[in-house]
């Protein structure tokens, strides 16, 4: 397959990322787009130079020309856009969380298995130069052991009302962004079996807008004896904070995603729309240089469209978006309790996050 024919179902914000993204994948070319929004689907449309738009998903994916979707939704949309993606025998690239439920993570998997299409969790932390690199430094045994992995996202919350509501988003902080580091640890370590979660979240500035957490710390224990922390807020004025931390029996490495790539801008109003947008950039902010490529954005695409033209094996599946998804489980259930998750844990597949934190 020289060309593989995308098609990507949303036109918001992370639908804005993968579309400029994969303008940088020479074997991919986007086709066609879907949204219920016909205004906005039709200018995402024509600043991307996308022939085709739609106001119903599935016009999109009765398009032949379609080899594989990318879903751009609210969280409780996922499930029934991925089914019927997979029923009409498109390869699927899910975005962050993968689902709301277990039950509906393996309704998921097991459709596509059916139907015989790829699918693939969108995490671009394990496609991030930076992180990408220090993986390579740790894999070679410049750190000897590794004892802790810290990985932290922090801005004022997110771009879209629909985060705020659980019952669209199923949870919050923990399960939007805590979702990032909860692979990250994973796939830094060989994703290795979970031992135990620990967990402690509150909803802290913005109780006004949402029943769900906006600070959390995470702690989660991996086979082996290395520890994971997460630290994730809705709560951080100020803009983007994002960065890790590796520290092994040998050696440490501490990377930041906007220091060193970054210029300070001083703003009255705001700007940007890719990630920058994830917090307020009124006032001082830190403005990426090739932030979709410094967030590994274009090259998880170029990934992504490789394995469906036969020439990779997926890094990041479904069954790695179900893992996290019952780690994110686990942290709502640690903070409800009060009490560490230890495995072995079966966990409620019909459960949102936000029902086991008691919200």
């Amino acid at each position: 397959m020289d060309q593989v024919g995308v098609g990507i179902i949303g036109s918001q914000f992370v639908a804005e990322i993968h579309a400029e993204s994969l303008q940088r994948v020479p074997n991919a070319r986007l086709v066609a787009a879907a949204s219920t929004n016909p205004d906005h689907v039709g200018t995402f449309a024509a600043k991307h130079g996308i022939p085709k738009h739609f106001t119903d998903y599935r016009d999109l994916l009765a398009l032949p020309e379609v080899d594989l979707v990318f879903l751009c939704l609210p969280n409780y949309l996922h499930c029934q856009a991925c089914c019927d993606a997979a029923a009409a025998k498109k390869h699927v690239v899910c975005e962050k969380p993968m689902a709301m439920t277990l039950a509906e993570a393996d309704q998921m998997i097991a459709t596509c298995a059916a139907n015989g299409v790829l699918l693939m969790y969108a995490e671009e932390l394990c496609f991030t130069p930076k992180y990408v690199r220090a993986k390579q430094l740790c894999d070679e045994g410049a750190l000897g052991d590794l004892y802790l992995i810290k990985q932290m996202e922090k801005h004022d919350g997110p771009h879209a009302a629909w985060f705020w509501d659980v019952e669209k988003s199923g949870g919050g902080v923990t399960l939007d962004m805590g979702c990032h580091a909860f692979e990250y640890f994973r796939w830094m370590l060989g994703k290795p079996p979970v031992v135990s979660v620990y967990a402690d979240m509150g909803t802290f500035v913005h109780g006004d807008k949402t029943r769900g957490d906006d600070n959390a710390t995470i702690i989660v224990e991996f086979q082996g004896g290395c520890r994971g922390v997460a630290e994730e807020s809705w709560a951080k004025p100020g803009g983007m904070d994002d960065r890790i931390e590796l520290y092994g029996s040998k050696g440490v490495i501490h990377a930041d995603l906007l220091y060193g790539s970054s210029f300070r801008t001083y703003s009255q109003d705001g700007y940007g729309y890719a990630v920058e947008k994830a917090g307020s950039t009124k006032g001082w902010s830190f403005t990426m240089y090739e932030e979709s490529w410094n967030y590994g954005f274009p090259q998880e695409d170029q990934h992504f469209v490789n394995c469906v033209a036969g020439l990779e094996q997926p890094l990041e599946t479904g069954e790695d978006g179900r893992a996290v998804l019952e780690i994110v489980l686990a942290a709502y259930e640690s903070a409800g309790t009060g009490r560490k998750v230890t495995w072995p844990w079966d966990p409620p597949r019909d459960k949102r996050p936000i029902e086991l934190w008691g919200r």
